[in-house]
Parts: structure tokens; sequence; C-alpha cells
């Protein structure tokens, strides 16, 4: 089985538009020939033509069992509506966890601002996911995005589940730290590259992530994950299998981990070779 724990249905030319719809289809079709089998869909900060709102995608997906949203919240914008109507959104079982995006928007995580939503997701037991490292434009500030913001959160928050999203990239030495250091902190392996992996580059973060789960020990923080359509998902399931990793440590990073932070109601496939 296969989880992708980070796509987007945005459109990020932002000098054409295309439809959301056709956006959908696209993901659906990726999910096919990759035979992903489950996608979470991470809504953006803001909302725009090529970038949907979080009401858009839950609608969007509210009659397909195997794609689910994850809310992304303006830590700088949010109204008191914005939570209430979150809030809906998870008592229903409607969005599967929060997204905040420090470095995109100028915030560190573990101000107080963000503490309402922290108290949002303990409520509901659901994970935050929160972007770290580099950002896809240049025009984010990286002093908000590393990784070590999230261990004053975890450490105040014990029983809050945290995701570093693209392990902190290239502060993936900090984010081993972190994950190590904190029970309730997780982080997936999405946007590590635009497209495809090129050769070189895809030799140097294989030993990055092999560094990280020898420091921070058995993998159950680490969560696959693509950042698609910035990432392409063929070429990040090669990256996965180039890791040679034990059997049971491939399968907990790319569905097992995912099922259980998520609270994911999926059937266990059988064994290899099971009758």
């Amino acid at each position: 089985m296969i989880i992708d724990v980070h796509t987007h249905l945005n459109h990020y030319d932002e000098e054409t538009t295309k439809p959301l719809e056709a956006r959908f289809e696209e993901l659906q079709t990726n999910m096919s020939d990759n035979n992903v089998d489950i996608a979470l869909v991470l809504t953006s900060f803001k909302v725009n033509r090529n970038r949907p709102s979080t009401a858009e995608v839950v609608d969007l997906l509210r009659d397909v069992p195997h794609i689910h949203c994850v809310a992304g919240i303006s830590v700088m914008g949010y109204k008191e509506r914005d939570l209430r109507e979150l809030s809906d959104f998870l008592r229903q079982g409607e969005v599967k966890a929060l997204k905040l995006y420090p470095g995109y928007e100028p915030f560190y995580p573990y101000e107080a601002r963000c503490q309402v939503i922290y108290d949002l997701a303990l409520e509901y037991d659901v994970p935050v996911m929160v972007h770290t490292g580099d950002t896809f434009t240049p025009r984010g500030k990286l002093r908000y995005a590393h990784p070590l913001h999230l261990d004053e959160v975890a450490v105040d928050n014990p029983g809050l589940k945290l995701v570093i999203c693209h392990i902190g990239n290239p502060w993936i030495r900090d984010c081993m730290e972190v994950v190590y250091k904190n029970e309730n902190t997780y982080a997936d392996v999405s946007g590590l590259v635009v497209g495809d992996f090129e050769d070189n580059f895809e030799k140097y973060m294989l030993q990055q992530v092999r560094e990280m789960i020898l420091y921070a020990g058995e993998p159950r923080y680490l969560l696959y994950g693509t950042d698609w359509p910035i990432c392409e998902m063929k070429s990040y399931l090669r990256f996965m299998r180039g890791l040679d990793l034990p059997e049971k440590d491939h399968e907990m990073i790319m569905w097992q981990n995912a099922a259980r932070v998520y609270k994911l109601d999926i059937k266990q496939p059988e064994p290899v070779g099971a009758q």
C-alpha cells in the first residue's frame, strides 16, 4: 500500500489558470498510474483562482473515500469564522489535519497566535503539518521556516501531533534531533526536488535520509509524501526504493505510519503470498 501525505490541487503557474476539476483529474490519473492508494490534499494559506479554499476541496472530495483534505491556515490572517468553519469540518471528519506555512508567511510556529490552532488540533486529535526548509518562491523568508522552531511547540504541547514537512531540508540534521527528542513529532519526505530527481542530487538526498534514520532510529516518525504536482510521483517512488530499507521499515514509511498518525480507516493489505 502507498499513502501520499502531501499533495496539492494548486496550479503553480500564476500567469495561467486551470480549472480545479482538471487538476483533480490529473491527481487521480497520477495516483492510478503510480499505484498510490490514498492521498492527502493540502490547501494553501491563501485563496485565489489557482489555489482553492478548504471548503472547495472538502466539497470536491466528499464522495471520494481515498483522497482526504488537509486544511491550510493563514496564521497572519485567520478570523474567528475561519476557525468555526474548520471546527465544523473537523467534527464531521472532512479534514484530517491542519497545515501552517511559516516562511511563506512571516511568523514563528511557537508564537502565541498559533496556540488557538494547536488547541483546535488537540480537541479533535488531528496532526498539524508545518512547512519547514526551502520555499518554492524566492520571496519566502527562511528564518521563519527552521525545523528547530517546532521543538518548542512539541515540548509545550505534548499531546499534539506535529509533522515537519520536507524533513526541514536543508536543515535535515536539525530535523533529525527534533523527531529523535520528541515522541509527538513526525516528518514527511516531500518536496525535496522540483520535478524529477537528477542522479547526483538523488544520491545526495538518499544519503541524507539514510543518516536521519540511522540517527533517529526505527522510522516510526517518517511519512511518505511527494508535494505533487511540484514533484513527480514516479521519481519519488524510485527515490524511496533507492533507500534499500528492510521491508518492515519501508512499509512503515510508505503507509503504516500515515494510517496511524492521520487515523485513516483502511483495510490492511494481505502479506505477499497470502492465500
